[in-house]
């Protein structure tokens, strides 16, 4: 096989691995025992707080409190042609229909959404809710009411309402309806989930199967979960049983007051086994009270490619310490190209808030009113320096962001960069076009990887293409090894490449061998 054949069929998997991480994820739970949702928790330092065990030996003053503000929403489903001929964007593959099947799936209950290609009669679904002002003012989740041609809430003492959809947010899975009663309706406090910790105990409320009102206790399992369905996620996972009909339902604290909403299970069988989710209650709040004034959200838009940065990272270009978030690519025509922002800028606080990894920004950025100036402050170069930025509209603010041995290429072919374990090309004509590359893309093509060096581990590929090394754009394998033979002088423990591979620019950081 020869050099540009090689080339090829790694450049084919780059393409199909960058598809892979640029594409939106879909949350999924998987069916088998191998497919838990991984942890993006961060320890706490929080001082344990007076009041984390049942009153007296009982939740019952608790939920005396809280289950009369609880309520079960129930929705008539559209048939295929309200829903083929809805201009709703939700068609099915919305990032919370997995959360339906857990939910609602197959097992006796309808689904609650109908596909568009689904026939027959309209079908009823159920979910859960709680009122949070006495005028009828209701929170519960989107994928309850996406797709309702009508929607009927269910009070704790039987009475039935019409109700009415105030707004939706689908990123957030959040909806707030409103109900019009004779009387004040009782309600329920919002709760302070920041000062959740890892084992403290709570209660879930909801219908599960439509039953009626159930409550089940359990405690806090872990925080900040990312279950990579969104930019916002940072659930609450719990060990009290939620089934289907629980999702939108309050989850209080001891003292009665809503720290989440019970959004999502993960089960291999279709019920609880006690890894439950809820999306916690002080980035609700927010979000249902832009909800109760417009009616939807009006989402930041920065117009970034970011990562995290490892340590490796903040080595190889001076930072003291792991954080912040990497840029790796600034979209042309965005508020970040506006504002100046550069490739290899490291984001370390937006609008006066701390950025500690691309999450912190994502939220940041998406939390700030399109057409607001902000000002943020960088890393560049060695130094900090502040950027003032005019914030963009209803944009996706960041995306998160072994072959043969090089011998085999030649002498003249091919170029070793010292200690990493790489072996380089120039971008000549014919690598060009039987790679596909761009006219003016320039670099080095990585032909091969030592298996055994740094830059396999860090995750260097046969068929990368690298652009910048610790910042510097290169046009060549000389200036690529030249570079990283140079940061190796400096005394650095790291270099940092900025790879291009398919579609997708990251950087890599490689530490030096030892010796």
């Amino acid at each position: 096989m020869s050099p540009l054949d090689i080339l090829r069929r790694h450049r084919v998997a780059a393409l199909l691995g960058a598809a892979l991480i640029i594409s939106p994820v879909v949350v999924s739970f998987a069916q088998n025992s191998g497919g838990a949702a991984t942890s993006n928790a961060v320890a706490t330092t929080q001082t344990p707080v007076p009041g984390i065990t049942a009153p007296n030996g009982s939740f019952a003053p608790v939920v005396a409190t809280a289950k009369p503000a609880v309520v079960t929403v129930t929705t008539v489903m559209k048939t295929q042609s309200e829903a083929m001929s809805d201009a709703s964007p939700f068609d099915g593959n919305s990032p919370f229909d997995d959360y339906f099947r857990q939910f609602f799936g197959d097992q006796g209950m309808p689904m609650p959404k109908t596909p568009p290609q689904r026939q027959g009669p309209r079908s009823e679904a159920l979910g859960s809710g709680f009122i949070v002002s006495a005028d009828g003012t209701i929170v519960t989740n989107n994928h309850v009411v996406d797709g309702a041609s009508s929607i009927k809430v269910t009070l704790d003492d039987g009475t039935e309402l019409p109700a009415k959809l105030v707004g939706r947010d689908a990123k957030n899975d959040l909806a707030v309806l409103k109900v019009k009663a004779s009387k004040p309706l009782p309600t329920i406090k919002w709760g302070d989930s920041d000062r959740l910790m890892t084992g403290d105990q709570v209660l879930a409320i909801g219908n599960p199967f439509g039953i009626g009102t159930t409550v089940t206790a359990g405690i806090v399992s872990a925080r900040g979960r990312d279950l990579h369905s969104g930019p916002f996620d940072n659930f609450i996972q719990i060990d009290a049983p939620i089934n289907h009909g629980n999702s939108g339902g309050p989850l209080v604290d001891v003292s009665g007051h809503v720290v989440g909403i019970n959004t999502a299970i993960y089960s291999p069988n279709g019920g609880s086994v006690g890894v439950g989710f809820a999306i916690p209650s002080d980035q609700a709040e927010k979000v249902v009270a832009k909800l109760m004034k417009d009616g939807s959200i009006q989402y930041g838009y920065l117009g970034v490619e970011i990562q995290p940065v490892t340590p490796d990272v903040a080595n190889a270009i001076g930072l003291d310490h792991a954080g912040g978030a990497l840029v790796s690519r600034v979209n042309d025509g965005s508020p970040a190209a506006s504002a100046g922002i550069e490739t290899g800028d490291v984001i370390t606080s937006f609008a006066g808030q701390d950025v500690k990894d691309p999450k912190d920004l994502s939220r940041a950025v998406a939390d700030v009113s399109p057409g607001a100036k902000e000002s943020l402050e960088v890393w560049r170069k060695g130094k900090a320096m502040q950027i003032s930025v005019e914030v963009g509209r209803n944009g996706d603010d960041v995306k998160s962001a072994s072959t043969d041995d090089s011998g085999a290429l030649g002498a003249e072919q091919g170029r070793r960069a010292p200690a990493i374990g790489l072996g380089l090309m120039d971008i000549t004509p014919d690598i060009r076009q039987q790679m596909n590359l761009a006219d003016n893309e320039h670099g080095a093509v990585v032909a091969s990887v030592n298996p055994d060096k740094p830059a396999a581990a860090a995750g260097i590929q046969p068929g990368d293409v690298i652009v910048a090394v610790n910042q510097a754009p290169v046009k060549s394998a000389k200036q690529v090894t030249q570079a990283i033979a140079q940061a190796g002088k400096s005394g650095r423990k790291s270099v940092l490449l900025l790879v291009e591979r398919g579609d997708a620019q990251i950087y890599v950081a490689v530490p030096f061998a030892n010796g």
